[in-house]
């Protein structure tokens, strides 16, 4: 991906509705041509596909031109990785402010974003269960999945449980081990169609996920 900020969930859902995307004047021309790309391209990847999204159909949706698509992303597999890296932001809110003090439950239901709007969630899910059918058809995608996927979310989250055992909240021994255990915990759910059939509603599955949560802050809690 080209150098600047890193796109936020916001700054693609305001480039794809036309609003200004937040920044300096003098940064925010390619700041917004490349939020409005992502956008773009996020949702061609989901309505046909790794295979059937191509340069040009990303360029046509944007109308821009093919130069200014490949001078911001040289190729297929550079915006598909911007694309995972959003769709990583709308599953994990971090890092977290600094200055935060939630009880660290609600503060992990917050970094899952468990209380997305209902349009948001539907998009997310379709991601995932894109990556989890395109990554077995691509190798090549497969291993940018997992590097700014997964194991750039297990990273983050590792880092923000060693700051709660930091703070004295929780009881770690191994930060990173605790945070792919949470994440297999909370993300599992969204891979549920696969083997169990569909949630009764957003909101059996939003207690299930709260239950998750519980039952690993029961089990980090300081004795």
């Amino acid at each position: 991906m080209a150098q600047g900020q890193t796109i936020t969930c916001e700054d693609a859902a305001a480039a794809a509705k036309g609003t200004p995307v937040r920044g300096r004047p003098k940064t925010m021309a390619d700041e917004a041509v490349r939020a409005m790309i992502v956008a773009h391209a996020r949702d061609a990847f989901l309505e046909v596909g790794y295979a059937g999204t191509t340069m040009d159909l990303v360029a046509a949706r944007c109308r821009i031109s093919k130069r200014t698509l490949y001078r911001l992303f040289p190729g297929k597999t550079d915006l598909f990785t911007a694309v995972v890296i959003l769709h990583r932001q709308s599953m994990l809110d971090l890092p977290r402010p600094d200055d935060e003090d939630l009880p660290v439950a609600e503060a992990l239901e917050a970094i899952f974003r468990i209380d997305i709007d209902e349009a948001a969630d539907r998009e997310r899910i379709a991601f995932i269960r894109l990556v989890i059918t395109e990554s077995t058809r691509f190798p090549e995608i497969e291993l940018l999945i997992l590097r700014d996927g997964a194991e750039a979310s297990r990273r983050l989250l590792a880092e923000w449980l060693m700051r709660q055992v930091e703070r004295g909240l929780i009881a770690l021994a191994d930060p990173a081990k605790a945070a792919q255990m949470l994440m297999d915990m909370v993300f599992g759910v969204f891979a549920r169609r696969r083997h169990h059939g569909e949630w009764g509603s957003r909101e059996e599955r939003r207690a299930y996920l709260r239950m998750c949560i519980d039952i690993f802050v029961n089990g980090v809690a300081r004795r």
